[in-house]
């Protein structure tokens, strides 16, 4: 095996981590307490799925600190193709980093203010819970922000290389594109999150990451791509 193709497979696994553990944290364990236009009922589920709910932020430290691993491989990889893209593709998902880790420490907040929050009126404690899971979902939502303009220059390394199918590097960057349009209509458009189109936003990000961390996974990196191009490199 190349030292091309072991670094693939072992940015394949840490981003494997990264999309697991961000299932796990960001879909499955929101969308089992979720409450729909009830708050109450949602602080409610926190403190009756609290496990859970401490699962959901370890998992989510775990994949902050895999997230923070995987540019920095990434760029090993493919900085060859295009050093000032790479340099931009590992600052824009290392700037998500602090963001998502403040919003963690909101979510321990609210947990500490349900389960913990001795001396304080109930009310009190409510009312600071369900602002600190507020303040979690705005950190979250910046996060996001970083999340979608990291696979811009991600995208556009893999397309250009061609060490990796060239549709991964179009999903990516479609994904990026989702990613922003998502954060911008949400601020700009009313009603935007009941729109259809709203659900689907996120796909090319979602095809596009999952095939390129198995693909790197499972098939490494195609031999003699990656060279730099003329004109390109600095």
């Amino acid at each position: 095996m190349t030292h091309e193709n072991r670094l693939a497979r072992c940015a394949g696994l840490v981003y494997l981590v990264v999309v697991v553990t961000g299932f796990f944290s960001l879909g499955y364990v929101p969308g089992r307490l979720a409450a729909p236009g009830d708050p109450p009922a949602m602080l409610a589920n926190v403190v009756a799925h609290e496990a859970l709910f401490r699962a959901g932020i370890v998992s989510f430290m775990i994949e902050q600190v895999a997230f923070l691993l995987l540019p920095l491989l990434l760029f090993r990889l493919l900085h060859r193709v295009h050093q000032r893209v790479a340099v931009a593709m590992v600052a824009l998902a290392v700037t998500a980093v602090p963001v998502a880790l403040i919003g963690v420490m909101h979510r321990l907040d609210a947990l500490w203010l349900l389960t913990d929050s001795h001396g304080l009126p109930v009310a009190t404690a409510t009312a600071l819970a369900s602002l600190a899971l507020k303040s979690y979902g705005h950190a979250i939502f910046v996060a996001s922000l970083f999340w979608g303009l990291w696979l811009l220059p991600f995208g556009y390394l893999v397309f250009t290389s061609r060490m990796l199918p060239r549709v991964a590097g179009l999903l990516l960057m479609l994904g990026g594109i989702g990613y922003l349009v998502d954060v911008f209509a949400d601020l700009l458009l009313p009603g935007y999150a009941d729109m259809a189109f709203s659900n689907y936003v996120h796909l090319p990000a979602a095809l596009g990451e999952i095939g390129t961390c198995l693909w790197l996974l499972l098939m490494g990196v195609r031999t003699g791509g990656g060279q730099t191009h003329p004109g390109i490199a600095t």
